[in-house]
């Protein structure tokens, strides 16, 4: 749009974006930091606010940093805290999640977003990596809001596989996407436009337990992320007295990362695992093939829900693990009527997870406790998982 103005930023906002203000309107200013002073051009006019960019850092905070990725400096998408230093990105998720909570769930609580154990700078973490194609051939990431893909010739949020493959250094004219993935045990898969290159499964290890996955199944972005969200699940399945003897139940399944390695750890009690994608079932059957208190239900979870709340009570514990626009208020509406003791949701946005909170909370759970990990450095996610009790 071409207008330029220069704005004091007051605070970070959900999106990796940051706030500012020009004669009563807010202006939503990419590649800033909170407090800072700065010219932005003004990207985007949507009438109740403006979209801007940074152009000249005025006053600068003491938290800015050389963006670590030139790729990033030209435009392109995937990496909107690189000029941040990593300690404040991890208060300014903490600060976005505390005043979702109070916002849209009314609970006051001081967060804290923990850095992955023996992270130093954040890079050479990701194990799924998409690069899109342009029309000219060029493979990397897009400018936000464009179809125009940067040129990058390395992939520094990568693991070293995945950079070393060099897949980024090509020209691929007349495809459209290449996704690649890494897995923990030395695999390597590369898919251009559907086709497969490279393993034909993916074997990972996570919580003591082995997960074959078919090409494109979903698993954790972060290296060490299934592990710790494992961990952090377990945490809370003893904060809230995990009742062995009783059944529970896995919503949004995927493979059975969460599934298998707590049937695996409460061999008395019997799972459910319910996932509606057809491979996602099939991976997760066959590595479970071992756990006879693990069954998978192949369903959508809100038709599934509303078939089982028929009876409520009849799963003590429900774990969950929603995409990012999060349970929503159909499958909370069904979860309460299910009424299971305990639920242990894991979220990776802290918005949909206030949001689903307060739905919960006005149900008469309560949160007992919150673990908020940073697994997505140098980006504005990251996620946390909520132990919530009846009564």
């Amino acid at each position: 749009m071409g207008v330029n103005l220069r704005v004091k930023i007051e605070k970070v906002a959900h999106g990796g974006v940051f706030v500012a203000r020009h004669e009563g309107r807010v202006i939503f200013v990419s590649g800033a930091i909170d407090g800072e002073v700065v010219d932005v051009e003004v990207t985007e006019d949507a009438g109740k606010f403006l979209r801007a960019t940074v152009t000249n850092v005025v006053e600068a905070s003491e938290h800015r940093q050389p963006h670590f990725w030139k790729a990033a400096r030209e435009g392109a998408g995937g990496a909107e805290f690189g000029h941040i230093a990593l300690s404040h990105q991890r208060e300014l998720k903490a600060q976005v999640l505390e005043e979702a909570l109070q916002r849209m769930a009314g609970i006051d609580l001081k967060t804290v977003v923990e850095a992955c154990p023996e992270e130093t700078d954040g890079l050479h973490y990701r194990t799924r990596v998409q690069l899109n194609v342009d029309a000219s051939g060029t493979a990397g990431p897009m400018r936000p809001r464009s179809n125009e893909a940067v040129f990058t010739p390395n992939l520094p949020l990568a693991v070293t596989e995945i950079e070393e493959l060099g897949l980024q250094l090509k020209n691929w004219n007349g495809v459209k996407k290449i996704s690649i993935a890494a897995s923990s045990t030395g695999d390597l898969q590369w898919m251009v436009d559907g086709k497969l290159n490279g393993s034909e499964r993916l074997i990972e290890r996570a919580g003591g337990r082995t997960f074959r996955l078919s090409s494109g199944g979903f698993w954790q972005v972060h290296k060490e992320a299934a592990n710790l969200l494992t961990k952090s699940v377990f945490e809370a399945a003893e904060l809230l007295e995990f009742d062995q003897s009783k059944p529970a139940l896995d919503l949004y399944a995927g493979a059975g990362l969460f599934a298998a390695t707590m049937a695996a750890k409460y061999g008395s009690t019997s799972f459910t695992a319910v996932e509606n994608n057809k491979q996602a079932v099939a991976d997760g059957t066959k590595s479970a093939i071992d756990l006879a208190n693990l069954k998978f239900e192949k369903s959508d979870v809100l038709q599934y829900l509303r078939i089982a709340s028929a009876k409520p009570g009849s799963f003590d514990s429900v774990v969950l693990d929603p995409p990012r626009s999060g349970a929503a208020g159909k499958v909370i509406e069904q979860i309460v009527k299910l009424r299971p003791r305990n639920i242990i949701y894991v979220a990776c946005d802290p918005v949909a997870l206030a949001r689903d909170l307060g739905s919960l909370s006005k149900a008469g759970y309560q949160l007992r406790g919150l673990k908020s990990l940073d697994i997505f450095p140098h980006t504005h996610h990251f996620e946390a998982v909520a132990a919530l009790t009846l009564g």
